[in-house]
């Protein structure tokens, strides 16, 4: 997946919201930290590896960690992951018989693969899931991660992203324009704000890009195109498929900007002033609210206020098309426990950090984790009420709910219950984390836009996802 750049390293600060209480007397119907089997294990030291690996989020790690410690005797030891280099360390201390009790923030396609590979242990995060409650969870993001559909969940998801549609408030106010929520009416702002200087939209373009890849998926499901059906057979060339290759070329071709357009350009327009919309991931709001000394809004307007975009920005999660309900492109981290983990004790701290400690979790990135487990038993709103008042920025701090309004913050919070991509649901997540390899999606677009037709592009695609998925076992 597409490492967005600048993701803000977010100090852990005092939460007020952080509840009193976690032994193992307490029931998880009150609101208050699960029952977990806490005997014998004072002194237990477990080991949990973070892909989370900025300096400043393990320590905030480590300090809402020190907190489970008081509470339930059992030492924690972080370790960071350098990225890229989990395969690596999973495969050495795997056979080394050294794996970590916990893998934290594993993205969705790694916590399957690894699954099925006997590495992670899926009884270990559905009995988490069943002591936390598997009704305070974005059902969307339990089915992103289970190892096959209806069964247990490979880890326990704790946070997610969806992908945005992010547009010029002002200028649609304008022009009468109602908000970008759908196909359609995306396409009718791209037409009219289309002008000299002003792109309608600015989107991924580049063959051969991930970023690439995922906006175009974004925009294939709200066309109610999939990759594969429920029977595993590839139907990247269906009708809606194809129409939605042409819709996105249509795009690209008359109301973008010109060239391979990728997630450094795409950004760099919209932060120029000049695209009414644009297609990114939420790790835009902090620089967009002129937070970040090294990704400064350069609109003639952010001159005398950086944070212009901001306050002139509406944020769309959800998007739909005539005849297709409303749905996000969302990608779902995890926390695994690991096959050669001390059970009891990795599920008590998952456990901790899903719930006291979920908040402080969620703080290390705010823009990015959007909780996935929305509140308690007793209180079924809970992290959604808290999210809105994390802090973002780098240089610069303030709450979500500062920077950006009311309405664009609830379409994020739709957004959860909608996160879907091709192939997850339908236990064909193997195949999507196969295709970052040669990224033929990405390719097709790019033929398309250059001129193929979209039966001949769906038709392209649909060979090599089909090549690519006969050689997975």
């Amino acid at each position: 997946m597409i490492k967005f750049p600048r993701v803000a390293a977010v100090v852990l600060v005092a939460l007020a919201a952080v509840v009193a209480g976690f032994t193992g007397a307490t029931s998880s119907a009150s609101g208050k930290s699960p029952a977990v089997a806490l005997k014998g294990l004072q002194g237990k030291t477990i080991t949990i590896w973070s892909n989370e690996n900025q300096p400043d989020r393990i320590a905030a790690l480590e300090a809402d960690l020190k907190t489970f410690t008081q509470r339930t005797g059992i030492k924690t030891k972080v370790v960071a992951v350098p990225d890229g280099q989990l395969p690596t360390l999973i495969t050495n201390s795997a056979a080394a018989g050294k794996l970590p009790d916990i893998v934290a923030a594993t993205d969705m396609a790694s916590t399957l693969t690894y699954a099925k590979q006997g590495v992670f242990d899926p009884a270990a995060a559905q009995a988490v899931v069943n002591k936390l409650g598997s009704r305070t969870f974005s059902q969307s993001a339990l089915n992103l991660v289970r190892v096959k559909p209806g069964g247990p969940v490979a880890g326990v998801p704790s946070d997610g992203w969806g992908q945005m549609l992010i547009y010029r408030k002002d200028l649609f106010k304008k022009a009468g324009l109602p908000v970008p929520n759908t196909l359609e009416r995306i396409l009718q702002a791209a037409k009219k704000l289309n002008k000299p200087g002003m792109a309608g939209i600015t989107l991924a373009t580049k063959p051969g890009d991930d970023f690439t890849s995922q906006s175009f998926e974004g925009i294939a499901l709200a066309e109610g195109c999939q990759l594969v059906n429920k029977a595993g057979n590839v139907t990247i060339d269906s009708p809606q498929c194809v129409k939605a290759f042409n819709y996105y070329a249509n795009l690209a071709r008359n109301y973008s900007v010109k060239g391979n357009q990728d997630v450094t350009t795409t950004e760099a327009t919209y932060f120029a002033g000049r695209a009414a919309m644009i297609i990114w991931s939420p790790y835009l709001l902090g620089a967009m609210a002129g937070l970040e000394n090294d990704a400064k809004p350069t609109c003639p307007e952010c001159k005398s206020d950086p944070a212009f975009l901001a306050k002139n920005s509406g944020l769309v999660g959800p998007l739909g098309s005539a005849g297709h309900k409303a749905v996000q492109f969302g990608l779902v981290s995890t926390f695994a426990i690991t096959s050669q983990a001390d059970k009891p004790a990795a599920e008590a701290a998952v456990e901790y950090l899903m719930s006291d400690g979920y908040t402080g979790w969620l703080a290390l990135a705010p823009q990015g984790k959007y909780p996935v487990r929305f509140g308690t038993k007793s209180s079924p709103h809970k992290y959604q009420a808290a999210w809105p008042h994390l802090q973002i920025g780098v240089d610069r701090e303030e709450p979500l709910d500062k920077a950006y309004d009311s309405a664009s913050l609830a379409s994020i919070g739709r957004g959860a219950s909608s996160f879907t991509r091709w192939g997850f649901p339908v236990g064909q997540g193997a195949l999507v984390g196969a295709l970052s390899g040669e990224e033929p999606i990405a390719n097709a677009v790019g033929s398309v836009i250059n001129g193929t037709s979209g039966v001949q592009a769906a038709k392209q695609a649909k060979s090599a996802v089909t090549r690519i998925k006969s050689t997975l076992k």
